[in-house]
């Protein structure tokens, strides 16, 4: 299900500064990126950037990024966040999330027409500067049939209510991923 935004106090801020984001986001290598992991819901086409990696800030990634690393820190109990990039043809096949007690909330940064993400029986386009909050535990899926990329500042925030509560566990692939880098962007 996709929750309103605005209710979110922290949102207004965050897509005050969506440029200057976009702007850092868009000055990182090509090559910084990493396919994500869990390359069984994609096959090929979703790339991702780690800034916070389950409660883990990446300290060289977040150097590269000073204006969405002052956004980001303006975010109450954020766990993860990243640049997540959807390659033209790439789709995320529907799945649900693992983590309980988090939202998941895009800010749309570079987005083409034909780009869309479905949650539950819900289907809503990205907008450039917009933010989208979501429950990540619920059947979803993603897609862009562009001719370019899409690429949205993805990022998880505690749940009301579950501020204080243990992360849930990732799956074996995540933590491995997690693991390999010690919570550090690679060099």
């Amino acid at each position: 299900m996709f929750l309103d935004p605005h209710t979110f106090p922290f949102v207004a801020a965050l897509e005050a500064h969506w440029s200057a984001i976009r702007d850092e986001c868009l000055a990182l290598p090509a090559d910084s990126y990493d396919p994500w992991v869990q390359r069984e819901m994609y096959g090929e086409g979703w790339s991702v950037y780690g800034l916070h990696a389950f409660g883990t800030p990446i300290p060289a990634a977040l150097e590269r990024c000073p204006r969405t690393a002052a956004a980001l820190a303006a975010i109450p109990h954020l766990t993860t966040a990243g640049f997540s990039r959807l390659a033209p043809g790439a789709h995320i096949q529907p799945h649900k999330g693992w983590v309980t007690t988090v939202y998941r909330a895009h800010l749309g940064l570079v987005v083409p027409d034909a780009c869309a993400l479905r949650v539950g029986t819900e289907t809503r386009a990205w907008r450039e500067g917009e933010t989208l909050v979501f429950d990540d535990t619920t059947e979803h899926e993603a897609w862009n049939r562009a001719a370019t990329s899409r690429t949205v500042l993805l990022f998880d925030f505690a749940r009301p209510g579950c501020e204080h509560l243990a992360q849930d566990e990732p799956p074996p692939e995540v933590r491995a991923m997690i693991e390999a880098r010690g919570g550090r962007e690679r060099p």
